[in-house]
């Protein structure tokens, strides 16, 4: 069947899923440091902690800080450890503690990151999580994706393009990670609805794209069987892309997976991706400093979906204009 040209809510709307929804500055005890600069009409300085500062990804979650910053008019600086490393990121928001007056924060290890979380709240900083969520936290808001949703949406969309009938493989860089975990629950959820879709494995590649690459490489050349690649991020989507332009598979080798990184588009145009999922960063890296601003105004804040953009060859050019 042919995929439709669809975007699945891509505007931001609101989440009713989390017990911290509509929280109210009235409830929360406030640092006096934090009282005291907000009365005095001072800058506020926000602190936007993402998991790996040094993917592919991160600099479309910068710059939705940058413009948050700008027009917030306050001082939001983008932080965060080179590779996924928890005790790295806890480390680096451990020491600016004094400092900040709000956190966003995209965790590496909800596990590892909650109890951090907790205490940055019990010294009455706000806290809001963004891209990865941290629900069994404190945390007062998240912006971003409903990972299992997408990761169902992009089940969906690899069973669509293979028609019903194939043997996938899961590609990931971190499989540890629970935004991973997340999304793989709901992509096997929706290819475990296909009677004629078999998934062979979960292939965890690493993040470095030389090595991305060649554990694709060596997993299709193990098992010459496989018909589809869903990946469930940004990294292994051009890399299982390339794979099949290198080898001329777009015939037998359907790719499904995640962003708008310029190479995807391009492979996508090509024909040698199917579809690829947005999740709108640029819109969660200013939502992340959005929210605890208008916290600290007093205003409630809740939950902030960006939602699921499907784009395919049909649609695809909408991107690439920009």
């Amino acid at each position: 069947m042919k995929l439709r040209h669809v975007i699945l809510a891509a505007a931001l709307s609101l989440l009713p899923l989390s017990a911290h929804a509509g929280a109210k500055l009235a409830d929360f005890a406030l640092a006096d440091r934090i009282k005291a600069k907000i009365a005095a009409g001072q800058p506020l300085d926000i602190y936007v902690s993402y998991h790996d500062v040094s993917n592919e990804f991160a600099p479309f979650m910068k710059t939705g800080v940058e413009r948050a910053a700008k027009e917030d008019k306050v001082s939001a600086q983008f932080i965060g450890p080179v590779g996924a490393d928890a005790d790295g990121q806890i480390s680096e928001i451990e020491t600016l503690m004094g400092k900040m007056d709000g956190l966003a924060i995209s965790s590496v290890s909800t596990d590892a990151l909650a109890p951090l979380i907790d205490r940055v709240i019990a010294a009455g900083i706000p806290v809001v999580t963004f891209n990865t969520d941290n629900p069994e936290s404190k945390r007062l808001a998240f912006a971003g994706q409903d990972l299992v949703q997408s990761g169902r949406e992009a089940g969906k969309l690899m069973a669509k393009v293979l028609g019903g009938k194939g043997k996938v493989m899961i590609t990931t860089i971190d499989a540890a990670a629970q935004w991973s975990l997340d999304r793989e629950k709901g992509a096997r959820e929706a290819l475990k609805a296909e009677p004629g879709i078999e998934v062979v494995s979960t292939l965890n590649t690493g993040t470095d794209p030389q090595k991305i690459y060649s554990a694709i490489e060596n997993a299709m050349l193990a098992n010459p069987a496989i018909s589809g690649v869903l990946s469930l991020e940004c990294c292994s989507t051009p890399a299982a892309g390339t794979w099949v332009e290198r080898n001329k598979a777009a015939d037998k080798v359907k790719v499904v997976g995640f962003d708008l990184l310029d190479q995807t588009v391009q492979l996508v145009q090509d024909g040698n991706v199917q579809a690829t999922i947005d999740q709108a960063p640029e819109k969660q890296g200013f939502a992340a400093v959005d929210l605890i601003v208008q916290f600290l105004k007093g205003q409630p804040i809740e939950n902030l979906d960006t939602g699921v953009g499907v784009y395919t060859k049909e649609n695809i050019a909408e991107v690439a204009k920009k």
